[in-house]
């Protein structure tokens, strides 16, 4: 086994590129949905599962793989998620049917949990000066593996079966999954505890009744019965899972870190983000390959289109390093700050709908810009936070979070395209105000993060205790514990020496697990008291 410190470069190469893998399977069957009704004799009802499928199989792999890495080891469960997308790409190479196909699908969706646990990999394993570029790089993977995958997978759609997308996938998923396992060495923190199955349980009915309804409400209807019924179902169910969480012993998500504002603040800034970033791509596509007869479209293939955009990808690759020299200098909320803040300037460059090609295409770059910079910050500041036996676990809810955003995103473009329309010879298509609309929208979704990010508090590093007074606060654990009085002098003298809310930096990887959950329980435990 390689030693990752040793080769560092290689290591963050081998993950990164699983991060592009992972774009690569949100986007693989985008080019081919308007011809699999032809190609597998199917409704294009059933043909939207191939991306439903995957995205509610991936919102509910993330935080499962993200828990259980924390748990078992982040490098075995990288693994698992890479031996999963393997298998269903092999079986989509040789689906027969739809059905097989949307299971295939469904598969690849276990992609998603790769982004958290190659971030966390980073941090317990790469010497301090490569973690902040090696982070960086990988969380903009996502960006990257976007901007680059539409135009391959259309090239290959335009002339070639469709099965060979997935025998392409296949061959890469094994390749990754051979360079994982001879590169990548375990990560050294566990949590250790016990899998809350009741807990993921619960979260899989929440997010797949959320998902179900925000993939799906353009088709069935915002405002029908089925979206609304999926909406309050999905409300319920999450308040029932939060108490049920508060009450384990081992919670799948701990939603008391969670709730601190340095997690949960960011955690919705990364809506907002992936709100602001998807519109980039999905909508400027759109008016890219639009008839010129509109007044706004340029007539392009979607090959055509995808090369336009394709320096948005070089773009952030180049800027993700520089993202990490600038949280390194500054502070990862400053790099967050000015990334929102671009990102809002493109989409307000794009709003204005440039009349011709070069313009969109400084105008996307800007976005991608300032998508990069944003994505590289939003893991350093969830790690700040959070206690390092949790950084999966944290991670793959952000990177839940993200994908949230672009849901949005999705929807609301979906939305406002079917609600203002205009006629072209005979052929109704979104009017150049509905494109407005979805882009001023997402600048304001982009300004707000950049808002909330200026008002997080920041999370101060603790000093760890002395070992006399670690001896001390295990003492007065006990004491709690078998319910004996404590005198109150002794537990100001206890908590005093205990860290704030915010409780880690990377500097305290080393520090034993047990004595970081009890540190957090007799916080929570002291105030009780």
């Amino acid at each position: 086994m390689a030693t990752p410190a040793s080769r560092p470069a290689l290591v963050v190469a081998v993950l990164a590129t699983c991060g592009l893998v992972v774009s690569l399977m949100q986007t693989l069957v985008v080019p081919l949905l308007p011809q699999f009704p032809r190609l597998l004799d199917a409704s294009p009802a059933t043909v939207a599962w191939l991306v439903t499928a995957t995205l509610v199989a991936g919102a509910v792999c993330a935080p499962v793989l993200g828990r259980l890495g924390d748990m078992f080891g982040k490098r075995r469960m990288l693994l698992v998620a890479i031996g999963l997308v393997t298998v269903g790409s092999a079986l989509g190479a040789a689906a027969p049917d739809i059905g097989t196909l949307i299971v295939a699908r469904a598969l690849q969706g276990a992609s998603l949990g790769v982004v958290p646990l190659g971030i966390s990999i980073m941090r317990d394993l790469l010497p301090p000066g490569r973690v902040g570029s090696g982070i960086a790089l990988m969380s903009t993977s996502l960006g990257i593996g976007g901007a680059v995958g539409l135009p391959i997978t259309g090239l290959v759609a335009q002339h070639a079966s469709w099965r060979w997308l997935f025998v392409g996938a296949t061959a890469l998923g094994a390749l990754l999954f051979t360079l994982v396992a001879r590169v990548v060495s375990e990560s050294p923190e566990r949590s250790g505890g016990h899998f809350d199955l009741p807990g993921a349980f619960g979260l899989a009915v929440a997010l797949v009744a959320l998902l179900l309804a925000i993939s799906k409400g353009g088709e069935w209807g915002w405002g029908g019965p089925r979206v609304l019924g999926l909406l309050a179902f999905s409300a319920v169910a999450f308040l029932l899972w939060g108490r049920l969480e508060l009450r384990a012993r081992s919670p799948l998500v701990d939603l008391r870190v969670t709730a601190r504002p340095a997690v949960l603040w960011t955690n919705v800034a990364s809506i907002l983000i992936g709100f602001g970033m998807f519109a980039g791509f999905l909508v400027t596509t759109q008016i890219l390959q639009a008839p010129v007869a509109a007044g706004y479209g340029f007539g392009l293939s979607l090959v055509a289109a995808g090369l336009v955009l394709l320096p948005n990808g070089g773009a952030m690759a180049v800027f993700s390093p520089l993202s990490a020299r600038l949280s390194a200098r500054f502070s990862a909320r400053t790099t967050l700050v000015v990334g929102a803040t671009v990102l809002a300037l493109g989409n307000v460059g794009l709003a204005l709908l440039p009349p011709s090609i070069p313009l969109v295409m400084v105008a996307s770059g800007v976005t991608a810009v300032g998508a990069a910079l944003a994505y590289s910050a939003l893991p350093l500041l969830i790690m700040a936070a959070v206690p390092p036996t949790e950084t999966a676990a944290a991670n793959s809810l952000n990177t839940l979070m993200r994908m949230l955003g672009t849901s949005s995103c999705s929807a609301v473009a979906a939305a406002v395209a079917t609600g203002l329309t205009t006629v072209v010879a005979g052929q109704t298509l979104p009017a150049a105000a509905a494109y407005t609309t979805v882009f001023l929208a997402a600048a304001g979704a982009s300004l707000v993060a950049a808002v909330i990010a200026v008002l997080t508090p920041r999370c101060a590093a603790p000093t760890a205790p002395a070992p006399g007074r670690q001896r001390m606060i295990r003492q007065l654990l006990v004491a709690w514990a078998q319910r004996r009085p404590v005198p109150s002098q002794s537990l100001a003298s206890a908590s005093a020496v205990l860290p704030p809310r915010c409780t880690t930096s990377p500097s305290q990887r080393t520090s034993p697990d047990s004595a970081l959950r009890a540190r957090r329980n007799f916080t929570d435990r002291s105030r009780l008291v």
